[in-house]
């Protein structure tokens, strides 16, 4: 597949509500929000994909995401099984976590497994995007 990123992002779309997760070695940050009306910037240090909301900016440099994997696992609290879609730089290690996030543990959005699961079948468990060309529709 020859896909990048900016297209896989916009697909990202139809997850619904997501628990955006980046990790650093001193904080955590969580939000909650659907990656929806994203737009673009080229800057010296790459392609950023942008998103505003009421409660968080974000921006997502697409140069230096080289993998995607689609992953359950066991909820830490509860007994459901989380979907996450996990974003990896260079060397492997996650920049980005986005989980499907639940109302009640484990109730998620009305087709929303579904379209993770759909994403998961056309890209593969593990997706290696296509570099990002152009920022042009």
């Amino acid at each position: 597949m020859n896909t990048n990123l900016k297209d896989f992002l916009e697909a990202c779309e139809q997850l619904g509500t997501l628990r955006l997760i980046v990790t650093s070695s001193a904080a955590v940050l969580e939000v909650r929000g659907k990656i929806q009306k994203l737009f673009y910037a080229e800057l010296p240090k790459g392609k950023y994909a942008n998103m505003h909301t009421e409660l968080f900016e974000f921006h997502l440099n697409m140069d230096l995401i080289k993998q995607v994997k689609f992953e359950t696992g066991e909820a830490k609290r509860g007994n459901f099984t989380t979907y996450a879609v996990r974003f990896l730089d260079s060397e492997g290690e996650v920049s980005l976590s986005a989980f499907l996030q639940w109302g009640k543990p484990g109730e998620y959005e009305p087709g929303q497994v579904e379209a993770w699961q759909e994403l998961k079948e056309k890209y593969g468990e593990v997706w290696e995007p296509a570099p990002v060309e152009s920022l042009e529709s």
